[in-house]
């Protein structure tokens, strides 16, 4: 038998996970600690055939975002993400490539050359390519271990039956240590198993089924660091490779989205510190830090930062942004590739967005 533990809304501060239904906003549950969190995903496996490198070797980690472009142009080009390479097989032509395939994948049975690019530079080409199938495997499962469940979740656990132990859709909202929100993934769960926990006697340890995307071990660091609460000083990502900047970018985006930031009155002046930004991450932390202090967001992309400009992001136009070592930035992000590999120069559209947004930008 259950124990009765009632959960409300005043409750999510006792825990850092909350588990709530998306449709009616109901609080399953709420607890201390998530296991299945923090895992590798599982990795696509791609052999290039007939491999040939635009310049040095590619190996080990490649880029958070590849694309393959066919070169006669009959599909649009594809993307895998955090790319990393096992190298060329010992007396082949073969390049083999794991990844995590976006959202569309890739075309099946295409089998025309393709060329590849990081978004910085071109890294070579393959007369074509495919998918070595893994074997099947069984996704762990999300245990939320001294979790304190609702009336409903006692309930529906009590009655045990397929429909009761589906709990369709929710969201998996996490706090740092302060309290605050910081993100959230989205479920589809279904109850595998639950026993009660060691930790109380009227918590229980909750098994969930259904697809989680993890957070893989580069980023867990970085999750750590933001876990505790956010940064009180500007720059605490510049030591980070640009993957872990990209796990950094993406927990500023999520939690910045959802502070409510008072814009400032007009003709203020922000200053930028361009030192750092050799990356297309670094390019917009550095920015975020600059409009809205340690671990601010301002965009994490083009349209991202449109939006922002537009107002309730901290910023009303018109106002002068002071950008430091533009040269930094200049060097490393004057020549990026877009997806099909047309060459443009992110600093100068950045300058173009901030421009036309109301903002000033001059050069130091």
């Amino acid at each position: 038998m259950i124990p009765t533990v009632h959960v409300d809304r005043d409750h999510r501060g006792q825990g850092r996970y909350t588990l709530t239904d998306t449709g009616s906003g109901h609080i399953w549950g709420v607890c201390a600690e998530a296991e299945g969190l923090f895992r590798e995903p599982r990795r696509e496996t791609y052999e290039l055939f007939g491999w040939v490198p635009d310049g040095s070797e590619v190996r080990g980690w490649v880029g958070s975002r590849v694309w393959l472009v066919p070169e006669d142009r009959t599909l649009d080009a594809w993307l895998l993400e955090d790319v990393e390479s096992l190298g060329q097989y010992p007396g082949t032509d073969g390049l083999v490539l794991t990844g995590l395939d976006d959202y569309e994948g890739t075309p099946e049975g295409h089998q025309a050359p393709v060329r590849l690019h990081d978004g910085y530079r071109w890294l070579g080409s393959c007369r074509e390519f495919s998918r070595v199938l893994p074997p099947e495997q069984t996704e762990p499962p999300l245990v939320l271990r001294g979790l304190a469940p609702s009336d409903r979740l006692r309930r529906a656990l009590a009655t045990g039956t397929r429909r009761t132990l589906d709990l369709e859709e929710v969201w998996l909202e996490i706090r740092d240590d302060r309290g605050e929100p910081l993100t959230d993934r989205l479920l589809r769960p279904k109850v595998r198993t639950w026993q009660p926990s060691s930790r109380r006697t009227d918590l229980i340890d909750l098994e969930l089924d259904g697809y989680l995307a993890p957070v893989p071990g580069y980023a867990r660091p970085v999750w750590e660091r933001w876990l505790a609460g956010p940064p009180d000083a500007p720059g605490a990502w510049t030591r980070l490779e640009t993957r872990q900047r990209g796990a950094w970018l993406d927990l500023v985006r999520e939690r910045g989205c959802r502070l409510k930031h008072q814009d400032r009155q007009a003709e203020r002046a922000y200053e930028l510190d361009g030192r750092h930004i050799t990356d297309e991450p670094g390019l917009y932390l550095a920015l975020g830090e600059a409009v809205n202090g340690p671990g601010g967001y301002f965009g994490g992309c083009l349209d991202a930062l449109v939006d922002c400009l537009r107002g309730n992001f901290g910023y009303t136009g018109p106002a002068t942004l002071v950008w430091r070592d533009a040269a930094t930035a200049r060097e490393h992000l004057s020549r990026v590739l877009a997806p099909e590999g047309e060459e443009y120069d992110l600093v100068a559209l950045v300058i173009d967005v901030l421009t036309e947004g109301g903002m000033h930008v001059t050069f130091k």
